[in-house]
């Protein structure tokens, strides 16, 4: 089985980035926090995918880094991780809030010592402001109370927005998986199981196809539940003759989570039902041919929300048109009226068309990456409106 995988050292190209970033800022050091649950920013430097606890970086302006875990991680951290400064703290612990009173525990002030960086009136930056726990900025303040810090999100949404080819080959090798378990779950749908049967199908395909995990939890939805935008399946919601069932399956390669989602009927269609599928799909492929280098995304889901109101279907939007995507399914940036950047070459986005009626809801999703002259999908083309004639 092929293994793809970021090098070593492109993690130590991504600190050395992060330095330039720093020093533009003007700050001492960087903090970026993750869960394991939102784990990107600390993965993307260290490589560490933290479990029931928390984790840290710290990065200085001259590119010194470390790697901030709680009390049951160092040697876990140690292992999968890519960073040789490794720091225990409390203030990553686990929910069940240990006190771990036999146990070395370091500061933030040992960490940022270890680093070379000196002084009291420090200029911190924090970029994971809404991954960053009370605890962890009480812990930071009472370290340095004479320091300022800076809310620096913006530095993470740079360093990633643009992918290494490295980082495409692991989106690329996670969608082929994704259409893998899609093609299986298909196989397996029938009347009468359950949403959480279809989800054990496509967890048992992407780990045999060499996933390291779930890129969002599965999405199986039928029927009514397919009218949530985000939701879970159920052990006891039973597929039905005729539903309509959502799949958005997705893997994970190395850290990065794509996912295809498309449509599926239990029968055969309605006319009205198969006017919304039909409605959603082709609001995806006018999405897709907007994309490209220099487009403006704020333009591209100003005329998308038009094409719903011109079309008569602005009772069915709920959002759109573009999500970014990388090491989390849904990651910065979004594509929405008020953003105002430019598309650029090797952002990578999530086409997300959905589509609410009163009675179910629909998702056409896949990943592409933008290219000078437009955009490329990287999975193979969706569209096909399945109809299982039972």
């Amino acid at each position: 089985m092929e293994i793809v995988k970021i090098p070593a050292s492109e993690y130590k190209d991504r600190i050395a980035k992060a330095a330039k970033k720093i020093q533009e800022w003007g700050l001492d050091v960087l903090i970026v926090n993750s869960t394991e649950s939102d784990f990107a920013n600390v993965r993307y430097f260290s490589g560490f995918w933290p479990l029931f606890e928390r984790a840290g970086v710290a990065i200085s302006a001259t590119g010194e880094a470390a790697l901030m875990v709680g009390i049951e991680s160092k040697i876990f951290a140690a292992d999968f991780g890519h960073l040789d400064k490794i720091f225990v703290l409390l203030e990553y612990r686990e929910s069940a809030d240990p006190k771990a009173p036999e146990s070395t525990i370091e500061t933030y002030r040992d960490v940022l010592h270890a680093l070379g960086v000196t002084g009291e009136k420090l200029r911190i930056g924090v970029a994971s402001w809404l991954d960053t726990t009370l605890v962890m900025m009480d812990g930071l303040k009472a370290a340095y109370p004479e320091a300022e810090i800076v809310r620096a999100d913006q530095i993470m949404v740079d360093l990633r927005k643009i992918k290494s080819e490295n980082e495409l080959a692991c989106i690329r090798k996670g969608f082929s998986i994704v259409e893998y378990a899609t093609a299986e779950v298909i196989k397996a749908l029938r009347p009468g199981v359950t949403e959480c049967q279809m989800v054990g199908v496509a967890q048992r395909a992407i780990y045999e196809q060499g996933a390291e995990y779930e890129g969002l939890p599965m999405y199986i939805f039928s029927e009514k539940s397919t009218s949530h935008a985000i939701s879970r399946s159920r052990p006891d919601r039973v597929i039905g003759h005729n539903d309509i069932v959502q799949l958005n399956l997705s893997a994970r390669v190395d850290g990065y989570s794509p996912s295809v989602g498309i449509p599926v009927c239990m029968g055969k269609l309605t006319p009205e039902r198969r006017d919304s599928i039909e409605f959603g799909l082709e609001a995806h492929r006018w999405t897709e041919r907007q994309l490209a280098a220099g487009v403006m995304a704020s333009q591209v889901a100003k005329d998308f929300y038009q094409m719903y109101i011109e079309t008569g279907h602005k009772e069915n939007y709920v959002y759109g048109p573009c999500h970014g995507t990388g090491m989390i399914e849904v990651e910065a940036p979004w594509m929405e009226t008020t953003s105002d950047y430019p598309l650029e070459k090797n952002m990578t986005f999530q086409i997300d068309t959905f589509v609410s009626t009163p009675a179910f809801g629909l998702r056409w999703e896949k990943g592409v990456v933008i290219t000078e002259t437009g955009c490329q999908a990287m999975c193979n083309p969706i569209g096909q409106i399945y109809e299982l004639g039972f």
